[in-house]
């Protein structure tokens, strides 16, 4: 018997999706899947769209309509949000021909520090573009329940394909717990001025913090992270580093002690489970799918701190805990790695992803 024939996906990305000076979670996701999925029958056609995403000029916007424009009818399109959902009246109209599945990697609402009108705008431009795709990919349950509720979508379309996680050596933890962690792009969704004023209160105590994440996505809230860290005597403390990728982001995680993430809104969090998948414990604001992310090891245990996002004191309060409190320390850290053997891997992700496609696949063809 002659082997099946691989089955074929169109997946469109921003163009910035392999660019090492703009790491991104979304960006870590679309490309794991287009290397795995051709490991499991699947023919992956990638189109990496240049671009100002989720709104472009001109020519990203043609360039988009071009793409979509020029594939067979029945085709199967797999579309990062971040391209597709402010566009639906380039998206809509190729819908009724073609194979439609959108990947949500974050409601684009939901985005801090959205003026109320531009939210809800996009909040609209996005539920338009997701009510016409046939099948929508959420990276964690939160996220899944959050679109059906947000847009009215029927639950059975949409799909969870939680991102995975590469299990890596053990992070060399202190004695002391001083190293803390931030791998977060500077924005205000990501807090890293909750976090610095955090850090600032407990300067009676050991601790130094390395952000790792990139730093021109928001010049003007990056420069008023600056700022404050000047204000605040910590500028010895904190050290903004830039983006980081391969053997510099591992060297990082390879010396942490805890990573802190302030967040205020996350889908899931890959950065955390890329810090467990090093046995280091997390203390994070539990948002969003945060609370999935950080999980619990096999016997119960959660691998760190879930902090309540709205209580001002609750960040400063947890970090003088994990610093004062060397058996809490012991014990959250037994706890990550207990959790690191139990994480999933990418290969669950792509065979969820798979699994959404193929029902894509599968649908009779729309009348037209």
């Amino acid at each position: 018997m002659r082997p099946a024939a691989p089955r074929t996906v169109h997946i469109v990305m921003p163009g910035t999706v392999a660019d090492p000076v703009a790491p991104s979670g979304g960006n870590v996701y679309d490309l794991r899947v287009c290397r795995d999925l051709p490991g499991i029958g699947w023919e992956v056609q990638e189109h990496a769209v240049g671009g100002d995403w989720p709104q472009p000029g001109p020519a990203a916007r043609a360039e988009l309509a071009r793409i979509l424009g020029g594939l067979p009818d029945g085709t199967a399109v797999l579309l990062d949000g971040l391209v597709a959902c402010a566009l639906p009246y380039i998206v809509v109209p190729q819908a009724q021909r073609l194979r439609l599945a959108v990947l949500v990697h974050l409601p684009l609402g939901d985005e801090t520090g959205l003026a109320p009108g531009r939210a809800a705008d996009l909040t609209a431009l996005e539920g338009r573009t997701l009510r016409s795709a046939r099948t929508v990919v959420a990276t964690s349950a939160w996220a899944a329940g959050r679109l059906v509720e947000l847009h009215g979508l029927v639950p059975d379309r949409v799909h969870v394909a939680a991102p995975g996680a590469d299990i890596a050596p053990l992070a060399a933890s202190g004695d002391d717990g001083s190293r803390l962690l931030c791998v977060a792009s500077v924005t205000p969704r990501k807090g890293q001025l909750r976090l610095v004023e955090a850090l600032a209160r407990i300067d009676d105590l050991p601790w130094s913090c390395d952000c790792v994440g990139a730093l021109d996505q928001d010049p003007e809230y990056t420069d008023r992270l600056r700022e404050l860290i000047e204000k605040l005597g910590v500028a010895d403390r904190v050290h903004l580093l830039g983006p980081r990728t391969g053997a510099q982001l591992d060297a990082g995680y390879g010396s942490a002690d805890a990573m802190v993430l302030a967040s205020y809104a996350e889908t899931y969090g890959m950065a955390v489970t890329e810090a467990l998948a090093r046995g280091i414990p997390v203390l994070a604001t539990a948002v969003g799918g945060v609370p999935e992310a950080v999980g619990q090891a096999p016997d119960g245990r959660v691998p760190g701190m879930l902090i309540d996002p709205d209580d001002p004191e609750a960040l400063t309060a947890a970090l003088r805990r994990w610093l004062g409190d060397p058996g809490l320390r012991r014990r959250l850290t037994a706890a990550a790695h207990e959790r690191r053997t139990a994480l999933a891997g990418w290969a669950n992700t792509t065979r969820n992803l798979a699994g959404a496609l193929e029902q894509l696949l599968d649908e009779p063809r729309r009348a037209a």
